[in-house]
């Protein structure tokens, strides 16, 4: 019996090596992860747009594209965001169109410091100049701005770059009006207080800031002739048109306006074929994007080359050639 048993033993230990060696080679492929992508993505402050915008594609990426670990940080915006373009810190980022232009151009606040190394993927949505005045300034068109107290931007600010472009298609420079470089809520300060006569502001509309001010004061949105636009359009093309629509803000009458365009960009050394498999998941899932905030809703395909302002990379152009 005990002979028996042995004999026993000996056969299933047998047996197991024989498994082991015969299929442990093909259960070993078979549970082998596929090797993980790490996307960065840069967005914006935690109170802004670009945050809750990255974090949806991020979720998006992670369960549509085989192998990618997406994960979106808070980061200073644009100009930061380039910038860490340019280092290798991140893969994608959220950026304004002219900013985009001005750092491939090496202009602006990038003038001598070209950066090369990323490419376009799509433009998101429009982020309008607004031009805001109060209704008893007597401010009717951009001419009625000389003299007068004009908050352009934070010095060297993508606002204060579109206040001077958008003025010297009127012939007007800061040696015409009494400039002030005021950020977005000190511009919207001054105007409730009185201490501004106009501001410029970049944002998409309605702008909490601006509805605020008209709750108590009656607003004029100060428009662009078409003329006009058409010009600045043709020296800097990641402009477009854009209209406010009347009552956007309390009694405020319908203005003609420009915008430039929230984009997302890509370092240039992602191969085609990720760039094309993560446009590909973002844009088959809009209604993930729309609600992680609002303005999601006018993120559209066929809008996706508006104003796009540098090259389109590779993969993202292959994407939107199709049908």
């Amino acid at each position: 019996m005990k002979k028996t048993l042995a004999i026993l033993v000996v056969i299933i230990m047998v047996a197991g090596l024989i498994a082991g060696c015969g299929g442990g080679d093909a259960k070993k492929e078979q549970a082998k992860p596929a090797a993980q992508k790490f996307i960065n993505i840069a967005t914006g402050g935690t109170a802004g747009t670009y945050f809750p915008l990255g974090g949806a594609m991020a979720e998006i990426i992670n369960k549509n594209v085989p192998g990618a670990n997406a994960s979106a940080q808070s980061t200073g915006a644009s100009v930061a965001n380039v910038n860490m373009l340019k280092d290798g810190k991140v893969d994608l980022a959220l950026i304004q169109n002219d900013i985009a232009y001005y750092a491939s151009t090496g202009t602006e606040m990038f003038k001598d410091k070209k950066v090369e190394n990323f490419k376009g993927i799509a433009t998101l949505y429009p982020e309008t100049i607004q031009i805001v005045a109060l209704e008893k300034s007597g401010i009717k068109t951009i001419a009625d701005l000389k003299g007068k107290r004009v908050a352009v931007g934070a010095r060297g600010s993508g606002t204060e770059a579109n206040a001077r472009q958008i003025l010297e298609q009127y012939g007007i420079t800061y040696n015409d009006i009494k400039v002030q470089y005021l950020s977005f809520g000190e511009a919207a300060s001054g105007l409730k207080d009185g201490n501004v006569d106009v501001a410029f502001v970049t944002a998409g509309f309605p702008t909490a800031a601006i509805q605020d001010i008209a709750v108590q004061n009656k607003v004029v949105l100060v428009p662009i002739e078409a003329a006009k636009a058409d010009s600045l359009i043709k020296k800097y093309p990641f402009y477009t048109k854009i209209k406010i629509p009347a009552n956007t803000y309390q009694g405020a009458a319908e203005a003609d306006a420009v915008a430039v365009q929230a984009m997302l960009v890509v370092a240039d050394k992602m191969s085609a074929d990720n760039v094309y498999a993560i446009t590909k998941a973002i844009y088959s899932n809009l209604d993930r994007i729309k609600a992680a905030h609002a303005v999601g809703a006018k993120i559209t395909k066929a809008t996706a080359q508006n104003g796009m302002s540098v090259k389109l990379h590779p993969g993202a152009e292959k994407f939107f050639k199709e049908k």
